[in-house]
């Protein structure tokens, strides 16, 4: 791609066409549009869902919008009545119906006027013509008739309130929307989402407010003839998706409240329009917790569609990463264009993020961070253009909590010597292990120990250190590998123990397998473990070293723990994505068996007939 920065770049201000990487997801979404159907997304976080649902909202045709009011009902306070009307023309109604009340009232405040205007001349008139006593009395008497008149008029506010009531509240108002309406409702109550009734504190004596007042819509009112959109919609309660479905499938639904003790439980109107699409998003554990009739109105009137967490590394798709950076630079309308240099960081990035040989990651916000990052140093140094240099350093400044408390971890560890660098020991070896979810994690070195002591009647493995359930089956997975080799040497019935040491947290995972497996035949045999060395991989009960995650963050934290030696799975060497720098200062070791293993991480010298009989063993 030919360009010296990123403001040589078209960006479409289409919406669909602004999502990266999901071509898939762009047809559905497209179909989906023109048909008016419903979606069902799914994927992990960042990776294009809302905008989705915003780029339908684009694409739906124009349908004729209606504003929505609220109306009292003269034959039932309680059952409010809900009215449709024109776009634009809900505004209108609501000032007509108040110009007519206004109307109303101009007559009594004339007559109050004249009144009041007799009321102060007549006395006067009375007694400059016939003396004090009458001026006194015809005082009084005027006094009495402009009480009388207040009076009248107090009584009678009774009406004209009546027809204040009258006036209808204007629920959703699309006077000024030129398309269709695109309501994100992630995360919203269920009052907020399906509408409710105002308590009324004051319900006696004629202060209460009217039911019809007190009416407040939903967004699936606010969606009428748009798209609706909700993230993790599994979150919501089993009844809210219930009540979701309803609104679904009849196109209507009535408002009400649903708190048991609030005076709105007691009203309902009657159905509001509700035609909308919905676009439900979450991650793959969403569906076990979605309502088995939501999932299935949306199966069989729309689309389910799983969201790419990465794409093929080649000339095409890079040039969309540069199509996305340029994106996040108009968006953010502050940070400067970007070199084409600094682009290919950002590329390199995305490759490193994916995990996976020849992809590029579509985890694009969190790639989109360290755009601004970027940016945000070009600023505070007047730079015109970011430069590779401001990328390096908003790598270090823009961490993740992960990589800045795994920072933390290897820092102490260090220096109370829990990690060893340097040397030989027997039965200790440094794992490698991540921190955090697959979206956001570190390496970090996590020493592991065992010790073989006399046991009972018969040979037995016990590992400590906060193991879930993947990682202590791994153990048995261990177990029996070194029964398989040393068998023999268990006939005595030794108890071997394994500790992951500073593991309060917990461990989980079977990619520590091969560190085990190594402390374990270290303490059997007696022969010392390199402690220059760190290793990651699972294993299967045929000693084969199988394939692990976050190869690349592991390898990044042995280099920031100064272990100049990795060994890993043969499986994973092209996963590993690193800088020249980062690789200088480490040897990268690819292995196929635990007996590859042994060879690299045990030290032999002197228990070379014990390497020759493992090794001879396939």
């Amino acid at each position: 791609m030919n360009f010296k920065d990123t403001s040589e770049i078209n960006v479409s201000n289409v919406i669909i066409d602004q999502i990266i990487g999901q071509d898939n997801v762009i047809n559905i979404i497209k179909k989906a549009s023109k048909q008016r159907r419903h979606v069902l997304l799914i994927g992990n976080s960042g990776t294009g869902k809302s905008m989705a649902g915003q780029g339908m909202a684009e694409l739906l045709p124009q349908e004729k919008l209606v504003d929505i009011l609220s109306i009292d009902n003269p034959a039932d306070d309680n059952n409010p009545l809900i009215k449709t009307v024109p776009k634009g023309e809900g505004k209108k109604v609501i000032q007509k119906a108040k110009l007519q009340v206004m109307s109303s009232m101009k007559n009594q405040n004339f007559i109050f006027l004249v009144l009041l205007i007799l009321s102060l001349i007549t006395p006067w008139l009375v007694r400059s013509k016939f003396g004090d006593i009458m001026g006194a009395a015809s005082l009084i008497g005027s006094m009495m008739v402009l009480v009388s008149y207040v009076l009248f008029i107090n009584v009678s506010r009774k009406a004209i309130i009546g027809q204040q009531i009258r006036v209808p509240k204007l629920l959703v108002d699309n006077s000024t929307t030129n398309k269709a309406p695109f309501i994100d409702a992630s995360g919203a109550q269920v009052d907020a989402l399906l509408g409710t009734v105002l308590h009324d504190p004051l319900q006696s004596g004629g202060l209460g407010t009217p039911a019809y007042e007190r009416v407040i819509p939903g967004f699936v009112h606010k969606a009428n003839g748009g798209v609706l959109f909700i993230d993790e919609v599994g979150n919501l309660p089993p009844t809210a998706q219930q009540e979701l479905l309803t609104a679904l499938q009849e196109k209507k639904f009535p408002i009400t409240c649903r708190t048991e003790r609030s005076s709105g439980a007691s009203v309902v109107t009657t159905p509001a329009p509700t035609d909308f699409v919905l676009i439900a998003a979450g991650t793959p554990d969403t569906m076990e917790n979605m309502h088995p009739a939501l999932r299935s109105r949306i199966r069989g009137y729309g689309y389910e569609v799983y969201m790419n967490n990465d794409i093929d590394d080649n000339q095409e798709n890079r040039e969309r990463i540069v199509r996305f950076i340029a994106q996040e630079i108009r968006k953010d309308g502050k940070i400067p264009h970007f070199t084409k240099e600094a682009c290919e960081l950002i590329i390199e990035e995305a490759k490193k993020r994916s995990g996976r040989a020849g992809k590029l990651t579509l985890r694009l916000r969190e790639l989109g961070g360290l755009v601004r990052a970027a940016g945000d140093l070009a600023l505070e140094e007047n730079s015109k253009l970011v430069n590779p240099d401001h990328v390096q350093r908003a790598k270090a400044s823009a961490r993740t909590l992960e990589q800045q408390i795994a920072d933390k971890y290897i820092e102490q560890k260090k220096q109370y010597q829990v990690i060893r660098t340097k040397g030989v020991q027997i039965g200790r070896v440094n794992g490698l292990a991540v921190l955090g979810s697959d979206n956001y994690y570190s390496g970090i070195v996590l020493p592991i120990e065992s010790e073989v002591t006399p046991g009972g009647k018969k040979a037995e493995f016990i590992a400590t250190g906060q193991l879930g359930k993947i990682a202590k089956e791994a153990v048995k997975n261990v177990s029996a590998i070194i029964l398989k080799h040393f068998g023999e040497d268990l006939k005595e019935k030794y108890d071997i123990f394994t500790q992951f040491i500073g593991t309060s947290e917990g461990v989980e995972g079977d990619s520590a397998s091969i560190a085990v497996a190594t402390s374990i035949v270290s303490a059997l045999k007696n022969v010392p473990v390199r402690q220059d060395t760190a290793m990651t991989g699972s294993l299967s009960v045929r000693g084969e070293v199988l394939a692990i995650g976050g190869a690349t963050a592991k390898i990044e934290a042995a280099i920031e723990a100064g272990i100049p030696r990795v060994i890993i799975p043969k499986t994973n060497e092209q996963d590993i994505v690193l800088s020249p720098k980062q690789l200088s200062k480490v040897k990268i070791i690819p292995v196929l068996t635990i007996q590859e293993v042994l060879k690299e991480a045990l030290y032999w010298k002197g228990n070379e007939k014990i390497l020759k009989k493992l090794t001879s063993r396939r």
